[in-house]
């Protein structure tokens, strides 16, 4: 079906705006394609932009693309049903499309969209992570393209997005990829990401497969509430104090890793947490040779140890268990230890109630019936 839609908007007299693509129907003129917004034009701005006269009474009707980019053709009064003061200079401003941050099969080449593909075909720049994964891919992918590609990693990622920030304002099309999976995820999509905000540019997304999600969902662990973490420091040392922070950790917990640390990384968490906690180390995601390990950290030490681990790694952490409440008598027996140990009752008794839940009154009276 074809992505163009029918638009139909309300005179200025009108209190709002109002948007229907209800009916899908051909363009009558040639595509517009400049960049994209989801903001819907005033009257004035969409005569000015497009040439239509309102010929039909009450309605004035424009044509858009509802996948590819829009043009922005004024600036937005941050108010969608109120009328637009822009003036009537603001339809010679340049039109500037948005910077797209574009997704990348992790392993699967059907993973790639078709959305995806489009994106890459009408772009006139292409900044990639890995500029020879991207080629394999394109050329994989039979997606033709006659955009300019252009490095941008973790190395040159300073430099190179002032260079990308000033290629969009001079009304290029950009778009973002990175090697593998969701940009801005762990990648120099994000620092780019940032620096268009910054410079007023808007950023829209088409987005695509994602490593960390996909091996959350096999892992079996509960996917309500969950953190990604990335990849944790390679000092044994700083690991250790990273993982210590989080072993109390209520939400499920993702972590890349590289296949030689592997190993070493799930000692490091049995170690802070528990050599019985839950867990999944995911490899090869989407690939012939995909594989799930699930069981306890302790066994998946073993299980790592056993192999030659390959691949993209992902390790999914259970939450940590839910502490069980403190009884009246525990709570007691560690005011009378206090107490032994030289605390004032009265003092023993208020910090055991604050830490427990129980009363501290109760506490109280309870030790001084010991006596």
């Amino acid at each position: 079906m074809s992505s163009w839609g029918f638009a139909r908007f309300q005179k200025r007299k009108s209190p709002a705006a109002r948007v229907t693509t209800a009916a899908m129907i051909q363009p009558v003129g040639p595509r517009v394609k400049f960049g994209y917004n989801n903001r819907a034009l005033s009257p004035d701005s969409e005569n000015a932009a497009f040439g239509l006269d309102n010929h039909a009474g009450d309605w004035l009707s424009c044509f858009f693309d509802t996948q590819a980019m829009l043009p922005v053709l004024s600036a937005d009064n941050g108010n969608m049903d109120a009328p637009n003061t822009a003036s009537d200079d603001d339809a010679s401003v340049a039109l500037v499309a948005p910077l797209t941050l574009a997704a990348t099969p992790i392993g699967n080449l059907a993973d790639l969209t078709d959305r995806v593909k489009d994106v890459l075909g009408q772009a006139d720049i292409i900044a990639a992570e890995d500029t020879r994964s991207l080629h394999k891919l394109l050329h994989a992918a039979g997606v033709q393209f006659s955009a300019t590609v252009v490095s941008h990693h973790e190395h040159n990622e300073a430099q190179s997005s002032k260079g990308l920030i000033a290629e969009i304002r001079a009304g290029k099309r950009v778009v973002f990829v990175p090697e593998a999976g969701m940009p801005a995820i762990s990648d120099p999509g994000y620092r780019l990401t940032r620096e268009a905000i910054a410079a007023n540019i808007d950023v829209t997304v088409a987005p695509g497969a994602s490593a960390a999600v996909t091996a959350l969902v096999l892992s079996g662990l509960p996917t309500d509430r969950f953190a990604f973490e990335g990849f944790l420091p390679r000092k044994t040392g700083e690991k250790a104090k990273a993982l210590a922070a989080l072993a109390v950790e209520t939400r499920t917990l993702i972590f890349y890793e590289s296949p030689h640390r592997t190993a070493a990384t799930l000692q490091a968490m049995a170690d802070a947490f528990g050599s019985d906690r839950s867990a999944a180390v995911a490899r090869e995601l989407t690939k012939y040779h995909e594989e799930i390990a699930r069981g306890s950290v302790a066994e998946l030490v073993e299980w790592a140890e056993s192999k030659t681990m390959k691949g993209e790694i992902v390790i999914v952490v259970g939450p940590a268990p839910a502490e069980e409440p403190t009884t009246f008598e525990q709570a007691l027996a560690d005011v009378r230890t206090r107490v032994q140990d030289g605390e004032r009752l009265k003092a023993a008794t208020r910090t055991v109630g604050h830490d427990t839940g129980h009363s501290a009154r109760e506490l109280y009276n309870a030790a001084l019936a010991d006596k």
